[in-house]
C-alpha cells in the first residue's frame, strides 16, 4: 500500500508532538541514590504536617523525587517536589 505525503506528514507530526508532550510534563530529576539512603517517607510526612501542610497525596517519581499535592500552612493548594535524601525543595507549584 503506497502512503501519500500527507498521510506520512500527519504521522510525523502527531509523533513529534506525542513525544515534546511527554518531555514538557516531565518533572525533576532528584537523586541516583539507593532508596536505603533515603528519608523514610512515613517520618518525612510527618515532618511536612508538623509543618502545616495538608497531605492529598504523596508519591515517588519516576525521577527519584518526593512529591506531594495538598495544601501549605496557608492552606494554599500546592504541587512540590521534594530530594529524598536531603528533604529539600527541588520544585514547587502554588495555586493562588
Amino acid at each position: 500500500m503506497k502512503k501519500t505525503f500527507a498521510q506520512i506528514s500527519s504521522a510525523l507530526l502527531l509523533g513529534s508532538l506525542t513525544l515534546l508532550s511527554s518531555v514538557a510534563f516531565a518533572g525533576p530529576k532528584c537523586t541516583e541514590e539507593p532508596s536505603d539512603t533515603w528519608i523514610d517517607q512515613d517520618a518525612f510526612q510527618e515532618q511536612l504536617k508538623e509543618e502545616g501542610y495538608d497531605i492529598k497525596k504523596f508519591k515517588v517519581t519516576s525521577g527519584n523525587c518526593y512529591e506531594i499535592y495538598g495544601h501549605n500552612a496557608d492552606g494554599k493548594k500546592v504541587e512540590i517536589y521534594f530530594h529524598p535524601v536531603t528533604g529539600e525543595k527541588v520544585k514547587e507549584e502554588i495555586d493562588d
